[in-house]
């Protein structure tokens, strides 16, 4: 079992032990440094993982073999501080929701934003995509809602980038003009960090 993996299994054990609540959503939104960031320091998020899911391969890495998967976030919560309808309104407002060929400067099949809902978390996430397609009814809403799959976390560079690398996430966060997007289609609730 790699390091990080298990890491992350003592870390939910501990928390589950001390009596914290905690449920897991998982959410594509381009690269995953980003969508980390954006929940990372939430209230009531006890973790947020970058990682692949979606995909058939078995151990992606982002260096090496990920085709078929999304680069995504795993974020643990406790549901008594923080809800996944507001983990949903956090996604949204950190997402381009009309790019089908990625998000931002990134492109292609892994960079496609996606809600990985469990059947618990289905009809939740079907009523914030319904929310969002009325609210653009002159767009077309690109973001997938997909069964929730295994979730493989990347290599620990990836990790807490925007906190480990402040001045290369800054630069490719501004250079990727995902701040600026994000303005103009969701406002003064654009996400950002």
């Amino acid at each position: 079992m790699n390091t990080l993996k298990a890491q992350v299994i003592l870390w939910f054990s501990l928390l589950l032990s001390a009596g914290v609540q905690a449920e897991t959503a998982v959410f594509a939104g381009g690269c995953f440094w980003c969508v980390e960031a954006a929940y990372q320091d939430l209230e009531g998020v006890t973790g947020a993982v970058s990682g692949f899911t979606g995909g058939k391969l078995k151990n992606p890495t982002y260096n090496g073999n990920h085709r078929g998967h999304y680069e995504a976030v795993e974020v643990t919560y406790d549901p008594a501080v923080v809800n996944y309808e507001q983990l949903l309104e956090v996604f949204w407002h950190n997402i381009d929701p009309f790019d089908n060929r990625g998000q931002f400067c990134d492109k292609g099949p892994s960079y496609r934003s996606a809600i990985f809902a469990t059947d618990e978390q289905r009809s939740l996430a079907e009523d914030s995509r319904e929310r969002v397609v009325n609210q653009f009814e002159s767009a077309v809403v690109a973001t997938e809602l997909l069964p929730a799959s295994k979730f493989w976390p990347v290599e620990a560079a990836h990790q807490d980038y925007y906190k480990k690398n402040p001045v290369r996430y800054h630069f490719y966060r501004t250079g990727c003009g995902r701040d600026r997007r994000l303005s103009q289609i969701w406002g003064d609730a654009a996400g950002g960090h």
